[in-house]
């Protein structure tokens, strides 16, 4: 039986899973998706300072610690791919397990044990809702804390595409054509890693950090095998993202399970049915050629 809090959560979970389709969709064609799974993970020494320092999780001490921390971490793969010439694969490699260890032996070691912020959460995010989660003012009920947290992050990259649209399109496919036009590259790239940040850090909460790459990497990859364009891919990467939440928030309730870590396996099983769906037309179309 679907009760009121499950509704809350699939919500929550689709309006993140939109989010990170969005943003996934130019991760995958940029071939930095490994970048996207980086930041998801290497913002966890930023939340630790930040309430370390402000001992309270104000949403804005822990946006500030995750967004700087986020951009550090894309300076420092830059660095060591441009400046030290290491491969991609190991400057992220080797940026974000440094930062995430960090980021757990902070928590591990500066942080009470009483406190809402532990590896677990910050790994696995909790979609439990409960009555303090929910936001009701004079008897009024305006939705959960979560929903309400990545709500604005959601309008915000619509904006920033609608604002940008022309500048994603040229640096997603042709960087070098980018530049020759004037486009200043690295202000989009680094605008759009902070949204990734931003986007990361308030997914914890509910789907946690290792989770969220799920979300960032397997829809839109879901999509680029069906389509190549990227209004199309858009599109595609949202509803298989929107399939994805939905079976994923009902597969939880049926069997019991971790309601985010459900909606990934569900993402992953889409993912290869849309694989063999493309194979086997594939096939078809060549053999009536």
């Amino acid at each position: 039986m679907i009760g009121i809090n499950d509704l809350l959560n699939l919500t929550t979970v689709l309006l993140i899973g939109w989010s990170c389709a969005l943003l996934g969709s130019f991760l995958v064609l940029r071939k930095v998706v490994m970048v996207g799974d980086a930041i998801s993970h290497s913002v966890l020494p930023g939340i630790a300072i930040a309430f370390i320092v402000s001992q309270s999780f104000d949403s804005f001490f822990i946006l500030l610690g995750a967004a700087i921390f986020g951009v550090f971490t894309t300076l420092i793969i830059d660095f060591f791919h441009d400046k030290l010439k290491l491969q991609e694969d190991a400057s992220i490699g080797i940026t974000f397990t440094w930062l995430f260890a960090l980021g757990v032996i902070l928590i591990a070691v500066f942080t009470d044990k009483n406190t809402d912020l532990d590896q677990d959460c910050v790994l696995f995010g909790d979609l439990g809702i409960s009555f303090l989660d929910k936001i009701i003012i004079n008897g009024k009920f305006y939705g959960t804390r979560s929903m309400l947290m990545i709500l604005p992050v959601f309008l915000i990259i619509i904006a920033f595409f609608s604002f940008g649209w022309k500048g994603l399109q040229i640096i997603s496919f042709d960087v070098e054509f980018a530049k020759s036009k004037g486009i200043k590259v690295n202000n989009w790239h680094y605008a759009f890693m902070l949204l990734v940040s931003i986007t990361s850090v308030m997914s914890f909460e509910s789907v946690g950090a290792i989770l969220v790459v799920g979300l960032l990497s397997i829809p839109p990859a879901t999509a680029y095998l069906v389509s190549r364009k990227l209004n199309n891919m858009l599109l595609l990467s949202c509803v298989f993202s929107t399939l994805a939440c939905f079976l994923g928030v009902y597969s939880s309730i049926y069997f019991d399970v971790t309601m985010s870590s459900s909606i990934v396996v569900v993402a992953g099983l889409i993912f290869i049915l849309v694989w063999l769906i493309t194979l086997v037309k594939n096939k078809i179309s060549s053999s009536i050629v």
